[in-house]
């Protein structure tokens, strides 16, 4: 039996409230700071720097702040987590061993928050925005990344690539942090999971190479998914049902899938799988994870055998977005609180229309259009681009409390 470890998530915080008040006499006069789209207009940012723990670490505070220091332009607040914050309590596996590979739940993490203010009424004004965005990322985080995998290569003893990934830095609106989010929606395929099940059953046809350069065509933006996915259910015509449930057997959840809905929901969100795959399979996954919803194509059967047709609507890209877009409704929530996490070309339109839209280990596409992108974390990485801090071991949260 493995051993569950119980961690810790503030909820309703305040610290990024309180890292917004402490500059509250840099803004524009007359700015409501409960006025979240008015401070979302303002170039004000979260920066979120996630480190691996096994990364070489150079000094991120100290990084950060010699940056501030040599631009006067700038404010640095080091947020901190609000002390009067409800904390609630996850249990999780340290190991999933719920997997045809037993492998670690979610990736061990420093998660270092700063809130970034112009000092300057030139600097402060919508208009400066993206432009004071661009700063940040060429200036500071840019090199951030560059001396942190010189850093690792150095302490790995060895030349690594210099596109590897060795952290995430977000560079985020503060509306963002300061909004509370209550409708989270995912994509199955590359995220959820780490397969394309449509390409598994490929595989199984013997049609694996013809349907995965189909797939991975659709998923770059080269080819319209509608026609992606006729060509490709066409090719999956005659495989019989009895290995649906072999295949199911061999999907592997991603690394942090358990713990990231597990505390999502745990803090009250909704949760809904909506893909551009399988209901079959869909549904499967989110009974292993207790996702609320699911959304998916029917995969029709006649016969016992796949008969390679399509079912319309097609749940494509503009269908994911009208789906997440309904469910808010139906829900009474606004798209200000709702976050969209995907992979794929098709999982834009649903990411564009939601408060956050974050990458996860996306292709290079998606991850220049999502407000985050994830790419060093498990799926737990979107916890942390939400603004949240690192997972706590309850215990350890606990005997800090007696000690204040």
């Amino acid at each position: 039996m493995p051993n569950n470890t119980s961690y810790s998530l503030p909820k309703d915080s305040k610290a990024w409230q309180q890292a917004v008040d402490s500059v509250g006499s840099l803004l524009p006069e007359g700015t409501n700071l409960q006025d979240f789209d008015a401070l979302q207009s303002l170039p004000i940012f979260a920066l979120i720097v996630v480190l691996p723990t096994h990364v070489s670490s150079l000094d991120i505070h100290q990084y950060v702040q010699s940056w501030v220091d040599e631009q006067p332009n700038w404010h640095l607040v080091t947020v901190a987590e609000d002390a009067d914050a409800h904390f609630v309590d996850i249990e999780i596996a340290d190991v999933d061993t719920a997997q045809p590979f037993a492998k670690r739940s979610f990736i061990d993490v420093q998660v270092f928050r700063y809130l970034l203010a112009p000092v300057t009424d030139t600097l402060m004004h919508p208009a400066k925005k993206t432009a004071a965005a661009h700063i940040i990322d060429d200036q500071l985080t840019t090199r951030l990344r560059r001396d942190l995998t010189v850093a690792y290569n150095n302490a790995q003893n060895a030349v690594v690539s210099d596109h590897l990934d060795v952290v995430d830095c977000h560079i985020l609106s503060v509306g963002h942090m300061l909004r509370t989010h209550k409708l989270a929606c995912f994509d199955m395929d590359s995220t959820l999971i780490e397969q394309e099940v449509i390409v598994e059953l490929a595989k199984t046809a013997g049609i694996g190479e013809q349907v995965e350069t189909i797939t991975e065509a659709a998923m770059r933006g080269e080819m319209d998914f509608d026609e992606s996915f006729a060509q490709r259910v066409a090719l999956l015509q005659g495989i019989p049902t009895s290995v649906l449930d072999e295949i199911c057997s061999r999907l592997t959840l991603s690394t942090g899938a358990r713990a990231t809905i597990s505390a999502l929901k745990a803090l009250g969100y909704h949760t809904v799988l909506v893909s551009g795959g399988f209901t079959y399979f869909a549904r499967y996954i989110a009974e292993q994870l207790g996702i609320d919803e699911v959304h998916a194509n029917p995969l029709d059967i006649e016969e016992g055998e796949v008969t390679g047709h399509i079912q319309l609507p097609i749940v494509n890209g503009a269908k994911k977005a009208a789906i997440v877009a309904h469910t808010a409704e139906r829900l009474g929530i606004t798209m200000s609180q709702v976050v969209c996490v995907g992979d794929g070309a098709n999982d834009l339109p649903m990411m564009a229309l939601a408060d956050l839209g974050v990458a996860f280990n996306a292709k290079p596409i998606v991850q220049a259009r999502a407000d985050a992108a994830v790419n060093v974390t498990g799926l737990e990485g979107v916890l942390y681009a939400l603004g949240y801090p690192a997972f706590v071991r309850s215990s350890e949260r606990s005997s800090e409390s007696r000690k204040v």
